[in-house]
């Protein structure tokens, strides 16, 4: 018989996406692990939230894990199959129109405290130590949407000042968004991580752990942040129960694309 009650620190950040996602959400997602956490949610856990990706395709609810937003896994259980240009002015018109339906994942290279991500490059943007693929749809989704963010939490990542603001955070704190041109009142909401799930304070705007994992500790996500960050307020959350894992692990991602099972002993 399968062991389910051994999870993976992956097994775990998928769940606390899924247990962030809230009834009647629209979900925007890629692929990895904030689709798993997505799919786990309408499976089990939120089965109201509808999932959707920047290729057009709405309300998605896939067998399995596709492999990318294209996938014909995406398409075959879908409500609508749009025009990435109408995906665009969908989250537009969201703000637009003071919707507040939309929660976005988004992830990145770097992170500061204020929520701000870099997916462009490491060091002067002329002259880079190294180039990444850059925004892709992730700026305009920083910009019209609330957003989650994904990130390893390494101390390489977490950092004072990024080398480039490639996704909008909260900028320079309050107020910075509305001083840059962009919607004060969209944000990023949380970062998600293999230690935590960090919050936003609501008066500065700035990063504090609001929860750690069972198998981490406040005090490794201060070691492993390379900039303060307040601990004071972090909770504990407990894990996921074996037939949540079951499901990521029959169901959901089954040919282990995204999440690699440990082999048992």
């Amino acid at each position: 018989m399968p062991d389910y009650t051994n999870y993976t620190k992956q097994e775990m950040q998928a769940f606390a996406i899924a247990k962030n996602i809230q009834a009647n959400q629209i979900v925007i997602v890629g692929t990895g692990l904030p689709l798993i956490g997505a799919s786990l949610a309408k499976r089990i856990i939120c089965p109201s939230c509808h999932p959707i990706v920047e290729s057009g395709l709405m309300d998605c609810d896939p067998v399995e894990v596709p492999r990318s937003v294209g996938d014909n896994r995406f398409m075959a259980h879908c409500a609508v199959q749009w025009p990435n240009v109408r995906f665009i002015g969908f989250e537009a018109n969201e703000w637009l129109h003071g919707e507040d339906r939309l929660i976005a994942f988004i992830g990145g290279a770097q992170i500061d405290p204020f929520g701000n991500v870099n997916s462009t490059c490491i060091g002067d943007y002329h002259h880079p130590k190294t180039r990444f693929t850059g925004s892709g749809g992730a700026n305009g989704i920083a910009t019209y949407c609330n957003t989650v963010i994904m990130m390893q939490h390494q101390k390489r990542r977490f950092i004072d000042k990024i080398d480039y603001v490639t996704s909008c955070g909260w900028m320079d704190g309050p107020g910075g968004r509305e001083r840059a041109g962009l919607p004060g009142n969209r944000g990023p909401q949380m970062v998600v991580t293999d230690l935590g799930i960090m919050k936003f304070d609501e008066d500065t705007k700035r990063m504090y752990l609001a929860y750690y994992y069972p198998f981490s500790t406040p005090e490794m996500v201060q070691e492993n942040t390379g900039f303060e960050i307040d601990v004071s307020r972090a909770q504990l959350m407990e894990g996921p129960d074996p037939e949540t894992i079951r499901v990521i692990r029959e169901e959901i991602d089954p040919g282990q694309a995204f999440i690699k099972v440990p082999k048992e002993k």
